[in-house]
Order: C-alpha cells, then sequence, then structure tokens
C-alpha cells in the first residue's frame, strides 16, 4: 500500500495534480513526484478575456501559469494548461452574479470546486488514465475500515478548508487525495524550500480570484449590466430611511456604508428583497435567527434516517466557529439546522456545513433562515 492508499508501487500510480501556480499544489506536485509517483500537472486557464473581469487577475492565468510549469519543468513531470474559461464563466462567474441579483451572498470559490474542479476536472484526470486527483486543499481524507473515505478538518485550523469543500461527493472521494491537511502550513513552506522551489515564499491568495480587487459589484454590473436598479431602504417599522443604487452592494447583517444617519440606534442589513428592490433594517436583535433551511444538501455522513434530527455541529460561514445545532434531513436534498442558540447574520447564498467533531458530515446552500420561538 503506498501512501495514497493504493495497492501499488508509486512509479506505477499516475497521480493528476491540479496546480494553480500557488505554493500549495506546487508543493503537492513536487513531493508527489519527489516520493517516485508518476506525476502529470494541469494547471486550468480559467482567464475570462471578455469586459466582464477587464482581463484582471483571474485564477491561473498569466504568472500563476508560469510558476506552476516553472515547478513542472524543475521536477521534470508533464504539465498541461486546460481551456477552461467557457466552463469556468457558466458554472461560476454567472452563478455568482445571478445569486447576487436575487440578494443573496454567494461563494464562488464552493462552486468552482463543485463544477469545474471536481466534476470537470476529475473527468479530465481519468481520461489522462490517472490513479487518483490530487490538490493542495487543507483538509484531510481518512479511509475507515470498512474501506469507506471520509473527510475530516485539516489539522492547522487556521488554513482548514472543509467549509468550502461540503460539496464533494463520496464518489468523488474514492478517486481525489489531499496530502497537505495533516500538517501546519509552516510544514508546506518548509517544504518548498528544502525541494527548492522558486514560489517557497509566495503569497497566498486572499481574494475572489476574478475579483482581485474587492470590488464585488464592478463584477456583478459587467457580467449583468441590470443589476443596477435603485430601490429603497426601508426599516422594519416601514419608514423609508434612503435610497439605494443596487442591492448587489448590500449584505445580510451589514452595518456600515448604509448611507443612512441621524438615527438614534445602530441599524443593520436584515434582508434583501430583490423583487421590491429593498433594502430592508433595522436593529441587531432582528438579524437572531435560530432555524435556517438548506438546499442542495450534499451528505457524506453515512446513513441517517430521513425527518430524524441529529445533533451536529454547523457553520454558517466560513470564517467562524461551528456552532451547536440539530440537524434534520428531508427526502429532497434539503434540511432544516436547529441552532441550540440564536445566531446573527444568517445569509441567504452562503453555506451550511455539517460536522461531527472533526468530520466533516456535508452541508447545502443556505436558502432562508427565520426566527422560531416555542
Amino acid at each position: 500500500m503506498n501512501s495514497l492508499g493504493l495497492n501499488k508501487a508509486p512509479g506505477d500510480t499516475r497521480v493528476v495534480v491540479a496546480m494553480s501556480g500557488g505554493v500549495d499544489s506546487s508543493v503537492t506536485a513536487a513531493m508527489l513526484k519527489a516520493e517516485g509517483y508518476d506525476v502529470v500537472g494541469i494547471t486550468l486557464q480559467l482567464y475570462d478575456h471578455g469586459a466582464a473581469i477587464e482581463k484582471r487577475g483571474a485564477c491561473c492565468a498569466g504568472q500563476d501559469i508560469y510558476d506552476a510549469r516553472r515547478v513542472a519543468e524543475m521536477m521534470d513531470f508533464p504539465h498541461y494548461v486546460l481551456d477552461y474559461e467557457s466552463r469556468f464563466r457558466d458554472s461560476v462567474i454567472d452563478d455568482f452574479a445571478d445569486s447576487y441579483l436575487m440578494g443573496e451572498t454567494p461563494i464562488p470559490c464552493v462552486r468552482c470546486n463543485q463544477t469545474v474542479k471536481f466534476r470537470d476536472l476529475l473527468e479530465t484526470a481519468k481520461d489522462l488514465e490517472g490513479d487518483v486527483l490530487a490538490t493542495g486543499h487543507y483538509i484531510e481524507r481518512r479511509v475507515a475500515d470498512d474501506g469507506t473515505p471520509a473527510l475530516y478538518r485539516a489539522f492547522d485550523g487556521g488554513k482548514d478548508q472543509s467549509y468550502f469543500l461540503f460539496a464533494t461527493t463520496a464518489q468523488q472521494l474514492d478517486f481525489l487525495r489531499f496530502p497537505l491537511g495533516a500538517w501546519p502550513k509552516s510544514k508546506t513552506r518548509e517544504l518548498a524550500l528544502e525541494l527548492g522551489l522558486a514560489i517557497a515564499d509566495k503569497p497566498d491568495s486572499q481574494d475572489i480570484c476574478f475579483v482581485p480587487d474587492g470590488d464585488y459589484a464592478r463584477v456583478v454590473r459587467k457580467v449583468r449590466p441590470e443589476a443596477d436598479q435603485p430601490g429603497e431602504i426601508v426599516h422594519m417599522d416601514g419608514r423609508v430611511l434612503g435610497k439605494h443604487s443596487g442591492i448587489i452592494g448590500y449584505t445580510i447583517g451589514q452595518r456600515k456604508g448604509l448611507g443612512i444617519g441621524g438615527l438614534n440606534e445602530p441599524i443593520y442589513v436584515v434582508k434583501l428583497d430583490p423583487e421590491a428592490r429593498q433594502v430592508i433594517v433595522g436593529p441587531r436583535e432582528a438579524l437572531d435567527r435560530n432555524i435556517v433551511h438548506v438546499r442542495e444538501v450534499n451528505w457524506l455522513g453515512g446513513a441517517m434516517d430521513s425527518g430524524e434530527p441529529q445533533r451536529i455541529r454547523v457553520k454558517l460561514r466560513s470564517a467562524m466557529e461551528p456552532l451547536d445545532a440539530a440537524l434534520t434531513l428531508m427526502d429532497d436534498d434539503r434540511a432544516e439546522v436547529t441552532l441550540m442558540e440564536p445566531h446573527a447574520g444568517v445569509a441567504p447564498g452562503q453555506a451550511a456545513v455539517f460536522y461531527d467533531g472533526e468530520r466533516l458530515l456535508g452541508g447545502g446552500w443556505i436558502a432562508g433562515a427565520e426566527r422560531r420561538v416555542g
């Protein structure tokens, strides 16, 4: 049994590695090559050549492709650049823009993993006769005694990417490997230095790849020009407090930048109504929710009776600690999450990701939330 869990010698094991040009995927590829695996590097060109993102900073474009190619040349393994631009636009950028128009707060990185990377690229890896597809994500894949693979939060909690990988299916897990999940990011950079990789000190990407300046609204306006529909900022009690130039500039829980003043209490965005083109605001306590409705649930937790609640922990945003909750799965890929304590700022379009301790049980997209009493 080799280090990737296959009953083959490393030299007889073809590993297709998704290479973004960053330090994590570069170390993954270089390390596996150094261990004797038959490595093939793949970089996806997701660059949008149209005006939508003005040819700026898209994932795996320009410098990133060059950096990935340099690693492949140094470590002497084949490297291919695949044009996935149209797939990326259809599956990720268009979905991102449409989600904002519906008053949601989308997570394009999850959609990218769910579609372009772990659907399309995985099939490409199989076409290349790969035994597995490896990535530089920080998440642990473990195999139970019965041979069933499962996902766990990464050893390095500060780099854990399990929230963004909730949509990974059980079938995909049979083919995926995440070699970096069991150690801290500092070790990855140390390995990059030991292997002599020029990208050892390359900074981590901080922004959504196709929104390098953080101006989400600009991207939405270019993809969907109709996004700039003005409307009213309305208090929950019915008072019109001001005007806005488009709901795409607002998110649930937002306090700053509302453009209204003269009030005696802090005001937050509590709801977005795209049909009425209204931004609805209210006091902090109006944000509290204890029931979260979830759609498109991907379940990785094994057998569970539909309609029966199960105690779990749940993350409703990527940068938060899991909350105590009860999960009830429905028959139609929906779920209801009951929080043990009300939580503020639950935003449709974000993900609700389920855990049992460190194990990732799956998750889904937040369709809505409410405060239920009694």
